[in-house]
């Protein structure tokens, strides 16, 4: 369990549930498709509504999913899970039931790692558990009525459920994205928090250090990052204020106001006993035998930490580099063809969390998604180690090669005429003028001025017209400067 300071001399408790989409063509129980944006009410069939005569079938790419998880995280696979009945009545919940598991879920255990302010964290997860997902409510364009859209009802979950271990927003925060940047991974999940593929519920509670858990609040549906972060400090200021006030906090689940930035209570917060469970008498219990988890084992992609693990023992990367360079699955292989590329691991990673992520970030984009090729970047990188172009020709270089207009990377040095000289005469000439035109510098130089030196390299680059390279520049001055 990890600590954290205090606030207002309160300790913050929180745990997350975390519905994660599963990424099969159809639905958990029904061969009714799940693509996202179809017209309202298109892909719910007689299934997914519990009509009279019809059996759900369980799905088997979900069940695998689900084996692929608990395998990433360490956990307990059951060798036998139950579905039950969890009855609740709500308009976009058509049977009047949700399918879940309750008692004995598919994955037990297991933990998320992940860094937090350079210390390395651990939750533990209770469980994850598979599910179908309701319909939805649509208050929009109705003129004050309520539209009912049923495509999401039947969708495939897989239902996370961490330990009570976190002790701040940005805690509760950096979890979701470990969590996030891991069903990614794994690819069991499209993680697009937009369309509703990856949604966090925060239980929230404050305490003085060392008393009895408080009371918890549920925060529901915070699907971005920002709003979970939101969400939980004000919710957190709200309890404190609360109990300073000498007034009682009921267990409810409330709801999050991006716009005011404030939650609100929704409902009293039922406990399990009000949505009596009972196993679902339609199917049977899912079995999952060793054989089958021990190929799903096999078929596991390596995962971030032990790949970064390798970037650090194989390629010499430090820990933070190997990390940003494991982000996803699309940066690790771009990484790696850029490595492959330029033979330069160090370098590659340099202009991977350089110039590369700060183009991504300020347009808003995925690596996956970018029009320059490894293999382009790659040849920039390497026309630097070998001095063809300096590292600020490079990145003139990169700003025209980021268009995808051309993959020449020589074509482009001498278009811009980047082209560092390296004609040794040339570079001599042009120093002895420097040096014979700035005597006072050279002077100031020997009297022990370290920025006399600079101020030379920077006139020999003056009048190369920045095509001297900086560090045969600089050679060739101290090797004159020491002779004279």
């Amino acid at each position: 369990m990890n600590s954290s300071p205090l606030i207002r001399g309160y300790e913050v408790v929180i745990g997350l549930e975390t519905h994660a989409q599963l990424s099969t063509a159809s639905k958990i129980f029904s061969g009714a498709a799940t693509a996202f944006g179809a017209a309202p009410n298109t892909q719910a069939c007689a299934v997914d509504l519990a009509l009279p005569g019809t059996l759900p079938v369980m799905n088997r790419g979900a069940v695998e999913r689900a084996i692929q998880f608990g395998l990433a995280v360490r956990a307990l696979v059951a060798p036998l899970s139950i579905f039950a009945r969890k009855n609740y009545f709500y308009p976009d919940l058509p049977k009047g039931y949700q399918i879940s598991q309750y008692e004995i879920p598919v994955v037990q255990g297991g933990r998320v790692e992940f860094v937090l302010d350079g210390e390395k964290r651990t939750v533990r997860l209770t469980r994850a558990h598979l599910e179908e997902d309701a319909g939805k409510s649509l208050h929009e364009d109705f003129a004050g009525q309520t539209g009912i859209d049923l495509n999401r009802a039947g969708t495939p979950l897989l239902e996370i459920v961490s330990e009570p271990d976190m002790r701040s927003a940005a805690e509760a925060v950096e979890y979701a994205k470990a969590l996030h940047a891991l069903v990614v991974w794994l690819g069991i999940c499209d993680g697009n928090m937009q369309e509703g593929s990856f949604r966090c519920d925060a239980n929230v509670s404050v305490r003085r250090p060392g008393a009895e858990l408080g009371t918890r609040r549920e925060i529901k549906n915070l699907n971005s990052f920002r709003f979970l972060q939101q969400a939980i400090d004000f919710e957190v200021q709200w309890q404190i204020d609360r109990v300073e006030d000498g007034l009682p906090i009921e267990q409810a689940t409330v709801l999050f106001n991006p716009d005011t930035g404030e939650t609100r209570a929704m409902r009293s917060k039922e406990d399990a006993h009000d949505y009596r469970y009972f196993p679902d008498p339609d199917l049977p219990p899912l079995l999952i035998a060793p054989e089958w988890v021990e190929r799903v084992r096999a078929e596991l992609p390596e995962l971030p930490a032990a790949m970064a693990a390798r970037f650090q023992r194989d390629d010499g990367l430090p820990a933070y580099d190997a990390a940003m360079m494991t982000q996803s699955r699309a940066f690790a292989r771009f990484y790696e063809a850029v490595r492959d590329g330029c033979a330069n691991p160090k370098l590659a990673a340099n202009w991977l969390m350089g110039e590369l992520s700060k183009r991504l970030n300020a347009e808003g984009r995925e690596i996956a998604a970018v029009a320059l090729a490894p293999a382009t970047l790659a040849a920039l990188i390497r026309r630097v180690a070998d001095g063809t172009v300096s590292h600020n020709g490079a990145r003139q270089v990169f700003d025209a090669l980021w268009a995808g207009d051309t993959v020449d990377v020589d074509a482009v040095v001498d278009s811009l005429g980047l082209r560092q000289m390296n004609d040794a005469g040339a570079l001599e000439t042009i120093v002895d003028a420097v040096l014979a035109a700035n005597a006072k510098s050279v002077e100031e130089f020997r009297a022990g001025k370290d920025k006399a030196f600079n101020a030379l390299v920077g006139q020999v680059m003056k009048a190369s017209k920045g095509k001297a390279n900086p560090a045969q520049a600089g050679e060739l001055l101290r090797r004159r400067l020491g002779g004279g």
